[in-house]
């Protein structure tokens, strides 16, 4: 059985469809593209696809990620264009590599975000990010299944800052860009919860609700700060492996 490790994205009008919808589509896509997908057991069979902590309704991302089982090897390259193809634009396969490691769920420890504040002047935006980030803790209130729950979001905040807006902007008005760096603990802290602490601690309440995209998903780097590659680590294996098999046959007997 060959696993593929798949990244794509939710762009445009598209990122307000539901976990569930994306499931929808992309099993779809893989009938139209004739995947030879592998089964889970059962009364009711459904195909091997496991995916990895998908951004929440609403949000925009670059980096979402999923793995599918297969039950005959495929190039993962041409699996990736297949499936492309067959899934709506704005819902793009943009990474395909052999899974050659385990933990892919571990390395998605932290997800960087963009906050896109439209109306909301980039100064003021900025000293409630400093207040932010000299707080010692900032509790916030999300509405659960369970009802009205409340937690500290500051200790999952690894990065906050504001960032410029290009130059050449269409429009005059104002807009503050923020980049966000978030640890995945529990419970969860979402951009929307950074949001409503930027509301707790400086008053600052964008007057439309803001875009948020996930730009980047995978393990934390604690010493920069920076988020990797979730899936660097299978595709140095996939090389190693090819090298291997290249130096082998070099030096086999004619």
């Amino acid at each position: 059985m060959q696993r593929i490790r798949l990244r794509y994205t939710k762009r445009g009008r598209l990122r307000f469809t539901s976990h569930r919808d994306f499931q929808r589509a992309f099993e779809r896509a893989l009938r139209r593209a004739e995947v030879p997908m592998a089964y889970s057991a059962g009364f009711t069979p459904h195909p091997k696809v496991s995916y990895a902590n998908a951004a929440p309704t609403g949000t925009g991302s670059e980096a979402e990620y999923l793995e599918i089982a297969l039950t005959q090897a495929r190039d993962p390259e041409k699996l990736r264009l297949l499936l492309d193809e067959s899934l709506p634009a704005g819902l793009d396969i943009v990474d395909a590599v052999e899974a050659r490691t385990s933990g892919l769920a571990d390395r998605l420890s932290a997800s960087v975000w963009e906050l896109r504040l439209d109306g909301v002047d980039p100064a003021e935006a900025g000293r409630a990010v400093a207040a932010f980030n000299s707080a010692e803790a900032v509790e916030v209130q999300r509405t659960t299944k369970n009802g009205l729950r409340t937690f500290d979001a500051r200790p999952a905040v690894v990065q906050l800052e504001t960032h410029s807006e290009p130059a050449d902007r269409p429009t005059d008005q104002p807009c503050a860009i923020l980049r966000l760096v978030v640890r995945h603990v529990t419970p969860a802290v979402r951009p929307d919860d950074v949001l409503s602490g930027l509301r707790a601690v400086a008053d600052l309440a964008p007057p439309v609700p803001a875009a948020v995209t996930r730009l980047a998903q995978g393990l934390l780097d604690e010493e920069t700060g920076t988020v990797t590659d979730p899936l660097a680590p299978d595709r140095e294996a996939v090389e190693a492996h090819s090298t291997a098999e290249a130096t082998a046959t070099a030096k086999a007997p004619a």
